[in-house]
C-alpha cells in the first residue's frame, strides 16, 4: 500500500507543481485566454497567490518525504491542497462549469486520500 501512496502522490506532486508555475509564470489574462475563466474573477496577485500554494503544496508532497526533513509537512500540504481544490470544485459549480469541476474534484479527493493515508497507518 505504500508503494501506491507514493505512486499517486507523485502524480498529484506532478500535476501541482505545473499547475503552480503556469499560473505563477504566465499573466492572467494569457490564463484566461487559454481556457482558466475563474482567473477574469481575481486579482493579478490572487492568481499568482493560488499558483504559488499549489507549487509550495506539490513541492510539500515530496520533499520532506525524501529528505527526511519534518516528513509531518507531507500529510499536511495534502491536507491544504484538498482544501484549494474544495475551493476550486465550488467555483465551477457557482459558475455552471461542471466539466472543470471534475478535474479538481479528482486532484482534491486524491489529496485527502493521501493526507488520511500519511497521517494514518501509513504515516513515516
Amino acid at each position: 500500500m505504500n508503494i501506491a501512496i507514493w505512486i499517486i502522490t507523485g502524480l498529484i506532486a506532478v500535476a501541482f507543481i505545473g499547475a503552480g508555475l503556469m499560473k505563477v509564470a504566465q499573466p492572467r489574462a494569457k490564463l484566461a485566454a487559454n481556457g482558466m475563466a475563474w482567473t477574469n474573477d481575481y486579482s493579478d496577485a490572487g492568481v499568482k497567490l493560488v499558483g504559488l500554494a499549489e507549487l509550495l503544496g506539490g513541492l510539500g508532497l515530496i520533499l520532506p518525504a525524501v529528505t527526511g526533513i519534518a516528513p509531518i509537512l507531507v500529510p499536511i500540504a495534502a491536507a491544504a491542497l484538498t482544501v484549494i481544490m474544495i475551493g476550486a470544485v465550488v467555483w465551477h459549480v457557482r459558475a455552471n462549469d461542471t466539466k472543470g469541476a471534475l478535474p479538481s474534484a479528482v486532484l482534491g479527493i486524491l489529496a485527502l486520500l493521501v493526507a488520511i493515508a500519511r497521517f494514518g497507518p501509513w504515516a513515516f
